[in-house]
């Protein structure tokens, strides 16, 4: 059975044409499960029916016919209850809705069992057998298992328009009706989608309409005497060294380049106006699937030789597309798990969105675009990569959703909010060169969080107090090798100059989790919970060495120097790190460096730590509290799973008293205690904080003003206040909706983003 299993969603799974995808896939669980019919309906809750999609066994004229009622039928049913219903005899349920167009009234025995992805039935999965007599639990466990396995795939190809076709819909699936992904960074763009993918994944190649043909045809039959001529030449290279049989392969390789049924495919996809790289892609997936579906082991293997061809035949025409391609004014940059490096691909002046499929708020991308002042939108998963290409978009960075290919009433609303925010960015500008203080005087320290020197102004700088936070890793990500001392040194003697006499906390290395290095590779089954920040530094004391000795001769004669340490869990790990600080600074005063002892203090970031704060606070300056890392720890949520990326919330009652418990220690022992992360940063996060007492707020420069602007409505007071009335409140959302109230009373709804 579990063979049977296995090939059922191997097959679902590559098939790409919806109709051929569902029609296999009741035909192969008809075969497997002694049933006299299996079908799937689809739902279309925009009219509240079940959709008949494919069927084995019922009359196949009722495909794309029948539609049954939601709230009215068997399947409806399975709907509401969202789990499975199993009856002897159909016919007899008060919610039997008979169609004639099926030919149903031969059968009894039913099962219906609903296909789920992300708490919502896209789908039921039906099977009807004409005898009075329930399936076996076997027939029922097998659906069952079939059903959640193909949801996610299923939610992809709902998305795609080829469904919208099949369903007769009169508009684009996005033209009314966003595709919803989590708010990345906050703003509104409209754009024309570019898709970025990796050049060795040929699955993630997009769909690009072309109008010359002929130059298309002409530009892949060129790659492919490429090829040929490269293979000759490496075969007349290892003639010598390499064995007959092994050069076989090449002779191998240049009779399938020379194949009709290769060359032929693709340029037939080619002439159904596919562009060359995604009419190869296609072709490749078609014989890669035949190579796999083989018996013989052999065969099998042969189908890597061919994707292997496909790849070379491939960097041919990426050079020919990537060197001729021009890129539109307005570019929203589409991926399936797109990285920072990502955005310097595009001219920062055309670049006005992101999308990616996978990630979350407080991934590295969606903290850049922030910096940047670029909408975006993570976690994306339903976004049909392949066929945005090109696409008209709008992306909602406050709400995360995105409308692929918009009605013109979807862009108008739009464009009124993009000029609505831009009135507001205008107006806060007024507040840039005054403090950050409640209604009634009090101070808060703002300080900018940061992580490359380009990003680091003089006009960013005077409108904040200092940076609370300089991720010190990414000067080491940047490169191929560990920089030096003296270019360390340098790195952070211009950040320091810059600011200066502000201060500039520097974060040692924190590397581990989602931020590697190609020449220190860490590879482990759970890396957030594994070998990162302090714990690296610490195994590895001559790194930590030169990064110490780097930063306190960069901060010779200015003093403004902060030194922060990451990921601190407990007592030992923080007395092990000022030792080595402190023994740096001795060698450099025995060296005749002009040196000071700059202050130290710890991330607050594990819940270790905040249960041992008290104990910390006596051995360091300050506290940081870690906002992004405290929240995914305390919540068990991987902060760049867009599965349970929902359920992470730096506003969960649990998060909140950590943090404030974090303050009272800290005060205890008279230091100040300051957070960064994208809590930070957020304004109604922002007036609980202030109302716990936290010295400062480290954020983005997108969000200081907004920041600002909040405090300056409020006195100190009153956040208090306002967090009593919230430390009652036992769930995230009530939390979100009390403070989307008060910024709403005191007329600052327009922070909360996009509104209808």
């Amino acid at each position: 059975m579990l063979q049977k299993l296995q090939r059922i969603i191997s097959e679902f799974f590559v098939t790409r044409k919806i109709e051929r995808k569902l029609q296999l896939l009741v035909s192969n669980i008809h075969k497997s499960i002694s049933c006299d019919a299996c079908s799937i309906f689809l739902v279309d809750e925009q009219n509240r029916q079940l959709v008949l999609m494919a069927t084995e066994g019922f009359y196949q004229e009722a495909v794309g016919v029948v539609r049954l009622p939601l709230n009215n039928s068997l399947s409806g049913l399975v709907v509401k209850r969202a789990e499975p219903i199993s009856l002897d005899d159909c016919s007899q349920h008060p919610a039997y809705y008979y169609v004639s167009e099926t030919g149903e009234e031969a059968f009894h025995g039913y099962i219906g069992v609903p296909v789920i992805h992300n708490r919502n039935v896209l789908a039921v999965l039906t099977l009807h057998q004409k005898a009075k007599a329930c399936f076996d639990v076997d027939s029922e466990t097998f659906l069952i298992t079939i059903a959640s396995q193909i949801a996610d795939n299923l939610a992809h190809a709902r998305i795609s328009q080829d469904l919208d076709d099949i369903l007769n819909a009169d508009v684009p699936r996005g033209a009314f009706h966003p595709i919803a992904g989590l708010p990345g960074a906050p703003g509104m763009a409209i754009g024309t989608s570019c898709v970025m993918y990796v050049p060795t994944d040929i699955k993630a190649i997009p769909d690009r309409k072309i109008t010359d043909i002929d130059a298309e045809i002409k530009q892949f039959e060129s790659a492919v005497k490429n090829v040929k001529q490269d293979i000759a030449e490496l075969k007349i290279k290892l003639a010598e060294t390499v064995p007959d049989d092994e050069l076989a392969l090449f002779d191998a390789y240049l009779l399938m380049l020379d194949s009709q049924s290769l060359l032929g495919e693709t340029v037939s996809h080619i002439r159904e106006g596919q562009w060359g790289q995604a009419a190869l892609r296609d072709t490749l997936q078609d014989y890669a699937a035949q190579f796999e579906s083989m018996d013989d082991s052999y065969l099998r293997e042969r189908g890597s030789d061919v994707l292997d061809l496909g790849r070379r035949i491939l960097r041919y025409l990426r050079e020919d597309n990537e060197k001729d391609r021009v890129l539109p004014d307005r570019v929203i940059l589409v991926g399936e798990l797109l990285t920072p490096a990502n955005l310097t691909q595009v001219p920062i002046e055309k670049l006005v969105g992101v999308i990616s499929r996978h990630g979350s708020r407080t991934s590295h991308l969606a903290i850049f675009a922030r910096a940047m002042g670029i909408p975006a939108v993570m976690g994306a998963e339903l976004i049909p990569i392949r066929k945005m290409d090109g696409c008209k978009l709008v992306v909602d960075g406050y709400k995360g959703d995105v409308y692929v290919n918009p009605a013109d009433e979807v862009q108008q609303r739009y464009q009124r909010l993009i000029d609505d925010e831009a009135r507001l960015t205008t107006k806060l500008q007024e507040l840039a060169g005054l403090p950050a203080q409640t209604e009634d005087g009090h101070r808060v320290t703002v300080f900018l969080t940061s992580g490359l020197t380009a990003d680091i102004n003089p006009e960013k700088i005077s409108q904040a107090d200092g940076i609370g936070l300089y991720r010190t890793e990414l000067p080491f990500m940047e490169r191929e090798r560990f920089p030096s001392e003296n270019e360390q040194c340098e790195i952070y003697r211009r950040i320091l100059e810059l600011c200066a006499p502000r201060p500039v906390h520097l974060r040692t290395l924190d590397i581990g989790g989602d931020k590697a290095l190609s020449y220190f590779p860490i590879v482990e089954e759970n890396p957030f919970l594994g070998w990162r920040g302090i714990r690296i530094t610490l195994d590895h004391p001559e790194i930590f060495l030169v990064q110490i000795r780097a930063m306190l001769r960069a901060n010779s004669g200015l003093n403004n120097l902060h030194i922060l340490l990451p990921m601190i869990s407990n007592v030992a790990e923080l007395n092990d790190a000022l030792a080595l600080i402190h023994r740096v600074y001795g060698e450099l005063l025995e060296e005749g460096e002009e040196v000071v002892m700059p202050k130290v203090g710890v991330m607050i970031e594990v819940p270790s730590a905040v249960y041992m704060a008290e104990s910390l606070a006596k051995r360091v300056d300050y506290f940081s509290i870690g906002s992004n890392d405290l929240t995914q720890y305390l919540l068990a949520v991987d902060r760049n799973n867009a599965r349970v990326a929902g359920l992470y919330d730096a506003l969960h009652p649990a998060v909140l008293k950590a943090i404030y418990q974090v303050v009272q220690a800290g005060h205890t022992y008279n230091k100040p205690v300051g957070i960064c992360g994208e809590m930070a940063g957020d304004p109604a996060a922002a007036l609980l904080l202030v109302g716990m007492g936290l010295d400062s707020l480290s954020m983005s420069a997108s969000s200081l003003l907004r920041v600002k602007w909040v405090l300056r409505h409020f006195s100190r007071n009153r956040t208090r206040q306002i967090l009593d009335d919230v430390l009652k409140l036992e769930d995230a959302e009530l939390i979100r909706a009390h403070m989307n109230h008060v910024l709403e009373l005191a007329g600052m709804g327009v922070l909360l983003g996009a509104g209808d």
